[in-house]
């Protein structure tokens, strides 16, 4: 139950005036009763000047009451005056408890405002929510994340509502079945050259599927979306690592989840556990279409049964020069190869990383990309 408070607080000199008025006294005869200035009786009767112990002690002794109550009375008036603020405080708790102000704010993502009516407005504009009680009204998407399967954290909500704000901003053909499937057979010849890694954005717009690049927030952990705004797939990316591996297995995962329409006709959103890196690990709670798509997505990059014989004819003798030999067999760059070797622990994780190539500046300036310097207006 929450504190009562009453509706007004009266200062104490309100109680000094009615003792006095009830006596007949002046302010004259209690300053020569407390053996203090008048001046002083004066403004604590006024609220100009607060009620010490030592002036509740006399006072208690004047008026044939307890000194607390002189102290509770002051105490109570005090905090009085200083609630006024405490109902904006309250409000920037709840709205900090909604979002990431100050990094939304330093992203360029919302507007700074000292106006708290104008800082809710904005955030809520931000999330697309009607008032701070109700949830985002986000659209249905399936990302891959590393949390809990339950819901979004603020961190996460914002990376994705600024994800929906710039889909306005990316411009595709209409979408169809066909044209993506065309699209999974011309991304096989891109896998070998991480150069040819640029021309993917333009690859999905013209199989009119809108791509996204947008820096992931701290501990947000979001790697990627896709979403059906208006019937038309979007996908997203956040380079959380900036690594080969990471961004095909990325990339293919959501166009997997835009192939077979994830979350284009319900509310609900699927999350994955790490993508790659040593603290990936197995997530058997993970939603079936999920343990499927990952499958289907590993299977593309490093057909499974040609890894199996290399695996069971190299291992574990893992030079260099066979896992290239390898991953020119089956056309891929050598860090897709390894990043499934370090996935089955065939390899630890400190193994030829140099073959792991960092990929963002090849794709991101091909692709619209809001982060590393390149904040875009808040209104795109």
């Amino acid at each position: 139950m929450g504190e009562r408070r009453p509706v007004e607080v009266f200062a104490p000199g309100e109680f000094i005036r009615e003792e006095l008025e009830s006596r007949g006294w002046t302010q004259d005869d209690l300053a020569e009763i407390l053996g203090r200035p008048l001046r002083t009786v004066n403004e604590i009767i006024t609220g100009k000047r607060g009620i010490t112990p030592e002036t509740a002690n006399g006072l208690g002794e004047a008026f044939g009451t307890s000194a607390q109550l002189w102290m509770n009375l002051e105490s109570a008036y005090r905090l009085s005056l200083a609630s006024s603020g405490h109902e904006i405080v309250a409000r920037k708790s709840a709205l900090y408890a909604q979002a990431p102000i100050r990094i939304m704010i330093k992203r360029g993502w919302i507007e700074s405002s000292n106006n708290i009516d104008v800082l809710e407005k904005r955030v809520w504009d931000f999330l697309t929510l009607a008032d701070i009680g109700q949830k985002s009204q986000l659209l249905a998407h399936t990302a891959r994340k590393s949390t809990s399967y339950q819901e979004l954290t603020p961190l996460q909500k914002a990376w994705l509502c600024r994800a929906y704000h710039l889909a306005n901003a990316v411009s595709a053909n209409n979408y169809t079945k066909a044209h993506l499937a065309n699209v999974f057979g011309q991304l096989k010849a891109f896998l070998p050259n991480p150069e040819d890694i640029r021309r993917i954005p333009k690859l999905l717009a013209d199989a009119g599927v809108k791509f996204i690049i947008i820096e992931p927030l701290p501990q947000s952990k979001i790697d990627g979306v896709s979403f059906w705004p208006n019937g038309s797939p979007v996908l997203v990316l956040s380079l959380r690592y900036d690594r080969i591996d990471w961004f095909w297995h990325t990339l293919v995962h959501e166009l997997v989840h835009i192939k077979n329409e994830d979350g284009k006709n319900n509310d609900k959103f699927a999350i994955d556990t790490e993508l790659v890196g040593e603290d990936r690990k197995p997530n058997d709670n993970r939603p079936t279409y999920e343990i499927e798509t990952d499958k289907l997505t590993i299977n593309y990059l490093v057909p499974q049964s040609e890894l199996d014989n290399f695996v069971a004819r190299t291992q574990p003798l893992y030079f260099k020069d066979k896992i290239i030999g390898f991953a020119n067999r089956i056309h891929a760059h050598p860090g897709i190869v390894i990043g499934q070797l370090q996935y089955r622990k065939e390899i630890s994780y400190a193994h030829n990383r140099e073959m792991l190539i960092k990929v963002r500046n090849i794709i991101i300036d091909s692709a619209l990309t809001d982060g590393w310097g390149r904040n875009l207006p808040r209104n795109v």
